[in-house]
C-alpha cells in the first residue's frame, strides 16, 4: 500500500523536529532533576523544623520514659510522680509532632508518609506498655524491648527524610542517624543499669543483654563516626576523650564480672546519654543548615544553566526552522526551475526545430543554466547542475533527432524525385504506345501498366508529403469536384469495386487539386482494401453548409471504438512522423495533406457496418464550376463496353473539353452513367497550367467515348512537358 505523501518541507521539518523534541526533553529532564535537587533541600528544612525537631523531642522523651520504667519496675516502693511528669511530657511531644505533620502535609514525600504513619502505630502500643509497667506485668526487659521497638521505628524514618540528591548531604545525614542508633543503644543501657541500680542485683538476662548493646553501640559509633567530615567529627572526637566517656568505658567493663552494681553506675550512664542526645541535635541542626546554600547555589545553577540552556533550544529551534524553510524554499525552486525546464524551455526548443528552425546548443541562449535563485546548499546546486547538464544532452539529443529527421526527409525527397523522373519517362513511352495500339488487348494492358505508373507516382509523392514538401504537380486554376474525385478512384488498383456518385456542379482551386486527389485516393485505397472483395465502395459528394463534403463508404468489418476514436485523433491532430509507425502510412497522409489546407477528415461506422470516411472541405477551397469552350466536332475514338474488353471504333461526336494540356492517369473511371463520355486514364492526373480537367460528354447509350486525335495528342504533349520539366526540378 503505497504511503501517503508529504511536500518536502513536511519532511524536513519533521526531520529537524526529532532531534528538537530530543534536545528539549534532556534540557526539560535535567532541569528537573536539578530544580528536583534544590527543592528537595529546601524541604529538608522546612522539615527539619516540623519533623525532626519534634521528632528527636518525641525520641528523647521516650527515652527518658523508658528509663524510669525500668527504674520503677527495678524498686515498686519507689516515687512514681518523676514517672508521671515524663509520660505527660511524652504525650505533649506526641501531640505537638501530630499536629505538625498534618500543617505540613504537602511537603511530606511519599515514603515519608508511610514512616510516619508506622511510628503512630508504634506510639498506639503506648498504652499498653505503660499499663504493663503500672500492672506489673511486664518484666524489665519487655519493657525495655517495647520502648526500644517505638524508637527504632522513628529511627527509621529519619532515614527516609532526606530525599535530596546532594551526595555529601546524603551521606552526612545518615552518618548523623546511624550515630543517633548508636547513642540510642547507650539510652538503652543506661535504662538497663537505672533497672539493676534500683532492684540492686544483676541478673545473667541483664548481663547478656548488656553485652549486645555495648557491641552494637560501639560497632554504630565506629561507622557513623568515620563518615562524619571533619567539622561534625569536632564534637565526637573530644568526647570520646573526656572523662565521662572513660568512666561509661570502665562501667561498660565492671558490668560483665560485678555481682551488684554501683549506684554511681546510672548518674553516669544517664549523663553520658543526654550529652550524646544534646551533640546529635547539634549535627542535626549544622547538617540542615548546610541545605540552605546548597539549595540556593543549586537554584542558582539551576537558572543559569537552566537559562544557557533555554536560549539554546529556543535559538536551535530557530536555526532549524530558519534552515530547514530554507531548504524548503531552495527545493521548492528547484522544483520549479525543473518543472518550467521540462514544461516550457525543452518544449519550446523541441517546437522550433519541428519548426525547421536553427538551433545551436553551444549557446547559453538555446541552453541556459537551470536558475535556482541563490542557493548556498551545495548538494542542490549541483541538483541544479545536473539539471542543467540533463538540458543540454536533450536540446542536443533533440537537435540530433531533427537533423536526423531532415536527412531522412532529404532522402525521402530525393527518392521521390528520382523515382518521378523515372515514371515521367515511362508515362510518357505509354502514351506513345497506347496512341500506336490498335489491339484490344494490348491496349487493355497498356492502360493496366499506365494505372500502376500513376500509382507508383502516388507513392513517390508521398514519400514527399512524409518529408513535410510539396508536390511539384498543381493546377492553377478551378477543377471541378467531380472530375478530382474521379482523378482519385482512377489511382486505385481495385477501381472497378468503387462506385462514383458526385454531381456535377462546384470546383476546387487550383493549389489544393493535387492534394485532395491524393488525399482522396489514399482514403479509397483504404476502403478498397480492409473491405471484402465482393462488396462495392461508394464515393458520395454534396454541398453542405461550411463547404463540400466527400464520403468514402466500404462495407467491411469496420474498426473497434478504441481504434476509431485514436485515427480520428491523428486525423485531427497529425503526430510527427515515426519511422516505427507505418502501419497506416496512408493515415498519416490523409492527415498531413487535410492539415496543410484545414480540411476536416473524420472517420465514423458505416450503417452496413464497414467504415464511413467523411472528408469536409473548407468553402474557402470551393470555387464556381468552370466553363469549357465548345470545340468543333472532331473525329474521335470510341470503347464499346460489353465483352469485359475494350474495342476501339471511330465517329464523330461533339466534344467539350478544358483548354489544357493533361496527362495520363491511369484506367477508365470504376463506374459512369449511362449515356455519358469520359476522358482517358491520360487525363485525369495534373498539368503544369490550364483551368481544370476534362468533363464528360453526352453519347450513345452504352458507350464510353474519349477524346483522341490531333486535339487530345497535343494536350498530352504538352502535359507530358511541362510533367517533365517540372520532374527535371
Amino acid at each position: 500500500m503505497v504511503g501517503r505523501k508529504h511536500s518536502i518541507k513536511v519532511k524536513i521539518f519533521t526531520l529537524l523536529l526529532v532531534p528538537l523534541v530530543s534536545l528539549v526533553a534532556i534540557w526539560g529532564f535535567a532541569a528537573t532533576l536539578t530544580a528536583q535537587g534544590g527543592l528537595d533541600l529546601l524541604r529538608a528544612g522546612s522539615l527539619y523544623n516540623s519533623v525532626v525537631v519534634p521528632t528527636r523531642t518525641l525520641t528523647t522523651a521516650l527515652q527518658h520514659e523508658r528509663l524510669l520504667s525500668l527504674k520503677l519496675l527495678g524498686d515498686p516502693t519507689s516515687s512514681r510522680a518523676a514517672l508521671d511528669a515524663q509520660r505527660a511530657r511524652t504525650n505533649t511531644a506526641r501531640e505537638e509532632l501530630d499536629r505538625l505533620i498534618e500543617e505540613n502535609d504537602d511537603g511530606v514525600t511519599e515514603q515519608l508518609r508511610v514512616r510516619v504513619l508506622q511510628v503512630r502505630s508504634e506510639l498506639d502500643r503506648l498504652t499498653a506498655i505503660r499499663s504493663g509497667v503500672d500492672a506489673r506485668s511486664a518484666t524489665r526487659q519487655q519493657t525495655l524491648d517495647a520502648y526500644s521497638s517505638i524508637v527504632w521505628s522513628i529511627f527509621d524514618s529519619f532515614e527516609k527524610m532526606y530525599s535530596t540528591h546532594e551526595a555529601e548531604l546524603v551521606d552526612q545525614t545518615l552518618a548523623i542517624v546511624v550515630m543517633g542508633r548508636s547513642r540510642e543503644l547507650l539510652s538503652r543501657q543506661a535504662a538497663l543499669i537505672s533497672g539493676v541500680v534500683a532492684a540492686g542485683f544483676i541478673g545473667d538476662e541483664d548481663r547478656a543483654a548488656f553485652a549486645e548493646l555495648a557491641t552494637g553501640r560501639k560497632l554504630l559509633y565506629s561507622l557513623g563516626f568515620n563518615q562524619l567530615d571533619e567539622e561534625l567529627r569536632g564534637p565526637y572526637a573530644s568526647l570520646a576523650t573526656s572523662v565521662p566517656y572513660r568512666t561509661f568505658e570502665q562501667i561498660e567493663r565492671a558490668f560483665a564480672t560485678a555481682s551488684r552494681p554501683d549506684p554511681s553506675w546510672a548518674t553516669a550512664a544517664t549523663t553520658l546519654s543526654d550529652t550524646f542526645d544534646r551533640f546529635g541535635g547539634d549535627v542535626s541542626r549544622r547538617i540542615n543548615e548546610r541545605s540552605a546554600p546548597l539549595a540556593t547555589a543549586i537554584l542558582t545553577r539551576l537558572g543559569v544553566v537552566g537559562g544557557l540552556g533555554l536560549v539554546a533550544v529556543i535559538v536551535s529551534i530557530f536555526i532549524s526552522v530558519r534552515f530547514g524553510r530554507r531548504i524548503g524554499t531552495e527545493l521548492v525552486g528547484l522544483q520549479e526551475a525543473a518543472l518550467d525546464l521540462a514544461d516550457r524551455r525543452l518544449p519550446d526548443v523541441v517546437a522550433r526545430l519541428r519548426r525547421g528552425e536553427e538551433v545551436c546548443t553551444k549557446q547559453e541562449s538555446e541552453s541556459p543554466a537551470l536558475r535556482n535563485g541563490d542557493s548556498t546548499t551545495t548538494e542542490i546546486v549541483r541538483v541544479g547542475e545536473a539539471f542543467s547538464s540533463v538540458q543540454r544532452t536533450a536540446v542536443e539529443a533533440a537537435v540530433g533527432q531533427a537533423e536526423m529527421r531532415k536527412g531522412v526527409n532529404k532522402v525521402f525527397v530525393n527518392l521521390a524525385r528520382r523515382s518521378q523522373t523515372l515514371l515521367h519517362r515511362q508515362l510518357t513511352m505509354l502514351e506513345a504506345m497506347e496512341t500506336r495500339a490498335s489491339d484490344p488487348e494490348t491496349l487493355d494492358e497498356l492502360f493496366a501498366l499506365d494505372h500502376l505508373t500513376t500509382r507508383m507516382r502516388r507513392h513517390a509523392e508521398g514519400l514527399i508529403i512524409l518529408s513535410g514538401a510539396a508536390p511539384g504537380r498543381g493546377w492553377r486554376v478551378p477543377v471541378a469536384v467531380y472530375d478530382v474525385v474521379r482523378a482519385a478512384t482512377e489511382e486505385v488498383e481495385d477501381y472497378l469495386r468503387v462506385t462514383v456518385a458526385v454531381p456535377q456542379g462546384p470546383a476546387l482551386v487550383g493549389p489544393v487539386v493535387t492534394d485532395v486527389i491524393h488525399l482522396l485516393a489514399e482514403l479509397v485505397e483504404n476502403a478498397v482494401i480492409f473491405s471484402p472483395p465482393t462488396t462495392t465502395v461508394r464515393v458520395y459528394g454534396e454541398t453542405v453548409a461550411r463547404g463540400y463534403a466527400i464520403e468514402v463508404e466500404d462495407r467491411g468489418l469496420g474498426m473497434s471504438a478504441a481504434e476509431m476514436n485514436h485515427y480520428n485523433a491523428r486525423l485531427a491532430d497529425p503526430p510527427e512522423f515515426d519511422l516505427a509507425d507505418s502501419d497506416r502510412l496512408g493515415l498519416f497522409v490523409v492527415g498531413r495533406l487535410a492539415a496543410r489546407h484545414g480540411i476536416r477528415v473524420s472517420l465514423r461506422p458505416s450503417p452496413y457496418g464497414g467504415t464511413t470516411a467523411i472528408v469536409l472541405i473548407p468553402a474557402e477551397l470551393i470555387a464556381p464550376a468552370p466553363e469549357f469552350p465548345v470545340l468543333p466536332t472532331v473525329e474521335i475514338e470510341q470503347t464499346v463496353t460489353g465483352s469485359g474488353l475494350p474495342k476501339r471504333t471511330r465517329q464523330a461526336a461533339p466534344q467539350r473539353i478544358s483548354q489544357v494540356q493533361v496527362a495520363p492517369a491511369g484506367p477508365p473511371p470504376a463506374q459512369i452513367t449511362s449515356g455519358e463520355t469520359a476522358a482517358p486514364p491520360s487525363a485525369l492526373s495534373g498539368e503544369p497550367g490550364g483551368n481544370g480537367l476534362p468533363r464528360r460528354v453526352r453519347h450513345a447509350a452504352g458507350v464510353e467515348t474519349a477524346v483522341p486525335g490531333s486535339v487530345l495528342t497535343s494536350f498530352r504533349a504538352g502535359w507530358r512537358r511541362g510533367e517533365k520539366e517540372d520532374g527535371e526540378r
